[in-house]
């Protein structure tokens, strides 16, 4: 029949010829299709094997006899304390040699196992039991074998069988010639495979496997739930690759310890990396991972990972070591020199109470260069941090610290601060003040730094807020903020910035804050869909505030945009608020219709006074009115998703700020595009640099499961824009291109890079590598 496959009778198991078979051989789809078949109903227990026949309504339609099979008995057979329960289309029994025959859709339940089968002799004299014919046996930890003759003892255990098939609950199928059970209870699988991959495809013909682990002998330990393997090796489409000596796993998902499957990369640097790791499962709470990274044209680099789960918490510590040739200083004349080099990275997170909790982070490299020329991160900064937190239905305290160790070459490590303590606690009060509820804030903060500013902070402060719904409905929230602040700071004069300094010394200012915030939402349906108009307008006042007499540490990356136009405070944090009067309005609007959102809105604010002393001319603040700053957002079902945002100026409608992010397609086939242009022309603050960038990203799939994929980062930023590195208007900084098989239980691939920046001894050049996993395996 055209388009039909026909599948094995699932009662044989045959190998297709004398030779050694491979893991196809065995008619897996057959045996694999009685997996489906509905478990059978309680068998009703009585006295004698000539009970009557059940109402049929008392059993599955699936398990009913045909209307011409003889009547089914149910029978409970009770043997030295091992009750079993079984049900047979017809039941016989031979007193003179004590066995009992059942035949026809014998169902067999002990109180371990269970056993289906077409045909079970029990010879009471020997406790043997022998079920023959599409024999489905079930452990008590659900694995299911599938065979076409196995012997159980007395005890309901299995005993000897031939061409068999276990399928573990776990995922995973086993297949062999012949088993037998050992004394321990262990069985032993001879000229036995293994897969993970489906055996049957959606029409229900027979599939072959992407990958199968052969082996003499596997030994399968249901009490231990553990799979050792013996002369194994490894098949990749029918191809023999590598052995696997000491191959083991377990059936219920537990990991294992054994050595992880090899890393092959080469790059223009190192040259060929072969990397291989050892894990240990020491317990089920902990494990740890020792590996090694062998280069041709680089000192051999130690791997290890500690990772430990407790009663509180988790945590994980991992290292990198090895001793190389780097550059160890930068600027006019560089040197080169061969010294010991690492990476340390641990974190964890304990739960000490219900309300108190604690963080830590430790971040560490040895130089600025080892990250990236061994390909371990590209992060330009570590950061090591500790936060202890306290949390109920009314408060929150944080007493946090952390350090940055820098990894630009241009930076200056003795300007970078550590924070110690950074104190942070706010309060809801259950009572209303005026109809309106009040949350008190108090933080503290200390900067240190080896070669730069000190500075000191600490502050309380109150914020009250009240929401009204009026009967034309507008939303109006009433806001009013009061803050007493307090500053030390030394050594001033080593910022190079004028306006970050601040005043050397003690320091104190107050803040006040009142804003009115109004909303008024209209809702109407609009090209098949419902849509809200939103206009709004915001008025907030404050009296003049001593800013640039403080220092600002944190709130330096001024920059106005669609997320902080109604903000009270524009800025990013603490130490600069805005004073003065302003006014700030804009509209939203949203489109809701089947499988796709709109959402845009734009707004602009008015000052009553210019405020450039604190503002840099090109922040889109300086002026009265500000810049124009929006946001459009279009996502259709999961097939498109669009952002843009964007910044206008207020005189001649310059593109200030342009950006997009975009997503169209498929999880199969996708392409996603990023731009970035920040054109603000700012040049006396090194905070707020124009820059220009393109990133782009696809993967387009080949025919069921192969695919190509590729990624590119493009700094387009002029030398006009950035006069310290002065680019050339293009510039690649990083591509990517690779090529990949996935299926339901494998992918493997190939990707090759390339890097167009020489960052010390991490030199530009291309690199490749090659990877795979193995579903069941772990393999990486």
């Amino acid at each position: 029949m055209s388009g039909a496959c026909k599948v094995g009778d699932r009662r044989r198991l045959r190998h297709r010829s004398a030779a050694p078979p491979s893991f196809g051989a065995w008619t897996f789809a057959a045996l694999v299709a009685a997996v489906c078949l509905p478990s059978a109903a309680l068998a009703q227990v009585i006295d004698d094997a000539t009970a009557n026949e059940p109402e049929p309504d008392s059993m599955p339609a699936s398990e009913q006899p045909e209307p011409d099979a003889p009547p089914a008995l149910d029978v409970a057979l009770i043997e030295e304390g091992e009750r079993i329960d079984f049900e047979a289309n017809e039941v016989a029994f031979d007193s003179e040699a004590d066995i009992l025959i059942a035949s026809g859709n014998v169902i067999l339940r002990g109180r371990r196992a269970s056993v289906r089968a077409d045909a079970v002799t029990w010879n009471r004299a020997s406790g043997e039991i022998l079920a023959s014919g599409a024999v489905r046996f079930v452990d008590d930890a659900g694995n299911q074998l599938f065979t076409e003759t196995i012997t159980l003892n007395d005890a309901f255990e299995a005993g000897a069988m031939d061409e068999l098939l276990l399928a573990l609950r776990a995922g995973g199928r086993l297949a062999a010639r012949s088993a037998e059970r050992r004394e321990d209870g262990s069985i032993t699988l001879e000229t036995a495979a293994y897969t993970a991959c489906p055996v049957l495809d959606e029409a229900g013909c027979d599939l072959e496997p992407s990958w199968r682990i052969t082996a003499d002998r596997v030994i399968y330990d249901p009490d231990r739930a553990r799979v050792e393997f013996d002369g194994a090796r490894l098949e990749l489409f029918g191809v023999r690759l590598i052995p696997l000596p000491g191959l083991a796993f377990s059936t219920d998902g537990r990991a294992e310890s054994g050595f992880l499957v090899p890393t092959l990369r080469f790059d223009q640097v190192n040259g060929l990396e072969l990397g291989g790791e050892y894990y240990w499962r020491l317990a089920d709470n902990r494990d740890l991972t020792l590996g090694t990274r062998v280069f041709t044209g680089a000192p051999p680099m130690a791997t290890g990972q500690w990772r430990h789960l407790t009663q509180r918490g988790a945590y994980q510590i991992t290292g990198f070591a090895t001793a190389s040739r780097r550059v160890a200083n930068f600027g006019l004349s560089p040197t080169t020199t061969n010294d010991p080099r690492g990476y340390l990275f641990a974190n964890g997170r304990f739960n000490l109470s219900p309300e108190w909790s604690a963080t830590g982070s430790v971040r560490v490299a040895s130089d600025r260069t080892f990250l990236r020329r061994y390909d371990i991160s590209r992060d330009d900064r570590l950061r090591s941090m500790v936060n202890v937190e306290r949390i109920d239905n009314a408060s929150y305290l944080s007493i946090a610290g952390w350090a940055t160790q820098t990894l630009r070459i241009a930076a200056d490590q003795g300007q970078i601060p550590i924070a110690i303590p950074a104190i942070d606690y706010r309060r809801d009060f259950d009572e209303p003040v005026l109809g309106g509820t009040v949350q008190m804030q108090a933080n503290t903060l200390a900067l240190v730094r080896t070669e730069g500013q000190d500075t000191q902070r600490a502050f309380a402060g109150a914020q009250w807020d009240r929401r009204l719904l009026t009967g034309l409905g507008q939303m109006v929230t009433f806001t009013g903020l009061v803050r007493g602040d307090v500053y030390h700071t030394n050594d001033t004069l080593l910022t190079p910035t004028l306006s970050y300094r601040g005043e050397e010394g003690w320091t104190t200012r107050g803040i006040a804050t009142a804003a009115v915030d109004v909303e008024w939402p209209f809702v109407g349906e609009a090209f098949g869909g419902t849509q809200v108009l939103k206009p709004r307008v915001q008025f907030v006042a404050s009296p003049p505030i001593r800013n640039l007499a403080v220092p600002n540490e944190d709130a330096r990356a001024i920059d106005l945009e669609d997320s902080n136009l109604f903000a009270l405070n524009r800025f990013p944090g603490y130490d600069r608020v805005e004073d003065g009067a302003r006014v700030t309005y804009g509209v939203d609007w949203e489109l809701s219709k089947p499988g796709w959102r709109v959402l845009s809105n734009i707004g602009q604010s008015y000052r009553f006074s210019n405020e450039e002393e604190i503002f840099p001319d090109g922040t889109g603040l300086s002026d009265r009115f500000s810049d124009f700053v929006g946001r459009t957002e279009v996502r259709y079902r999961d097939f498109l998703s669009f952002r843009h945002r964007f910044r206008l100026d207020k005189d001649n409608f310059a593109v200030r700020r342009n950006e997009i992010d975009a997503v169209i397609g498929s999880q199969r086939n996708y392409v996603e595009l990023g731009y970035l242009r920040l054109n603000r022309d700012i040049q006396t603050v090194e905070d707020l640099q124009d820059r220009e960038e393109l990133r782009a990203a696809g993967r387009f799939t080949i025919g069921r499961n192969w695919s190509v994929f590729g990624s590119g980062v493009f700094n387009l930023t002029s030398a006009a824009e950035d006069p310290v590195f002065a680019p050339d208007g293009f510039e690649p900084i990083r591509t990517r291109l690779g090529i990949a098989y996935r299926d339901d239980c494998i992918e493997l691939g190939a990707t090759w890079r390339r890097d167009f920046i020489t960052f010390g001894d991490a030199e530009e050049g291309s690199s490749f590598q090659l990877f795979f996993a193995l579903r069941n395996l772990g393999f990486r």
